[in-house]
């Protein structure tokens, strides 16, 4: 048994009257296309010329395991160069990818290849970040840890994107003190009997592929999967929702500090009581609503 996927809506450029609108005040995700064809990065970015600019850059790199007690939150399991990295992408299927990464710090005049868009949002111009994956590279069922709104681009091949709203989070096994979900969760093949609180779920999914972007509202679960080589750029703005600008602040002034407290101070039981008290906590929300 798979979950109903519904398919996010695809619409050509919009004006900013139509994104806020339709989009924003709903907060409900949409794929635009035909909305960067005038950026110089359309036609320019692409492996070859991340190799020529960015090639001796030191990336971090991520890798499929479960989350490891001995590093910090969004610790990188690996550091090579760009060009290391783009050898390994280009010769076949591999989980490493990177995320998270301000590329254009390091590398400054990638930014006159783009354009800010002008779609109502004031997006944080000092972070525009890359992601990158490997055919076949995962990127976990998480939402962002201060609940931004997100236009993600994508450049080269394609990725497919899975989201979820916020009001299913009760549903989704969210680990204490965390923004991810309990990680043995497989959401391309989800195992309903150890979790079936998942059943309520409705994912929503879209396949983006080079030039085209995805808005992700405030506090919505993604995961990323990655069918073919490619790296995508993410541009975001504050939460516009009291609530969640008070819950991402919390977040990122205190939640990740006591968490990664509490794995020096515990260790691996710290991990597994997340993981066991995600389940227990959902489990029992779903055992109360049943009644």
């Amino acid at each position: 048994m798979a979950f109903e996927y519904i398919e996010i809506e695809r619409v050509e450029k919009l004006t900013k009257k139509e994104f806020i609108e339709n989009y924003y005040k709903p907060q409900k995700p949409v794929v635009i296309t035909n909305q960067i064809e005038d950026w110089p990065a359309f036609t320019k970015w692409n492996f070859t010329f991340l190799r020529e600019v960015a090639g001796d850059k030191k990336v971090p790199l991520y890798d499929n395991r479960k989350t490891d007690h001995t590093k910090k939150v969004n610790e990188p399991d690996f550091i090579m160069t760009m060009a290391e990295y783009i050898d390994i992408l280009q010769k076949g299927p591999t989980h490493l990818r990177i995320f998270l990464y301000n590329l254009m710090k390091d590398v400054p005049s990638m930014k006159d290849d783009m354009k800010w868009p002008q779609l109502g949002l004031r997006l944080l111009k000092s972070l525009p970040l890359v992601f990158f994956g490997g055919q076949n590279a995962k990127v976990f069922m998480h939402y962002d840890i201060d609940f931004p709104n997100i236009f993600h681009f994508h450049f080269e091949g394609k990725k497919q994107c899975f989201l979820v709203d916020p009001k299913e989070t009760k549903y989704m096994y969210r680990l204490p003190y965390s923004w991810i979900c309990n990680e043995d969760i497989d959401f391309d093949n989800p195992d309903f009997e150890k979790f079936p609180a998942l059943k309520n779920v409705k994912p929503y999914i879209t396949t983006l592929k080079h030039g085209e972007m995805l808005y992700m509202p405030e506090g919505w679960w993604h995961y990323m999967k990655y069918l073919t080589p490619g790296f995508s750029l993410s541009l975001r703005s504050l939460a516009g929702r009291p609530a969640n600008l008070l819950k991402g602040f919390a977040n990122v002034a205190f939640n990740r500090y006591y968490d990664n407290w509490m794995r020096k101070r515990k260790g691996q039981a710290w991990l597994d009581y997340k993981d066991a008290e995600a389940i227990r906590r959902t489990n029992a929300l779903l055992e109360k609503e049943s009644a």
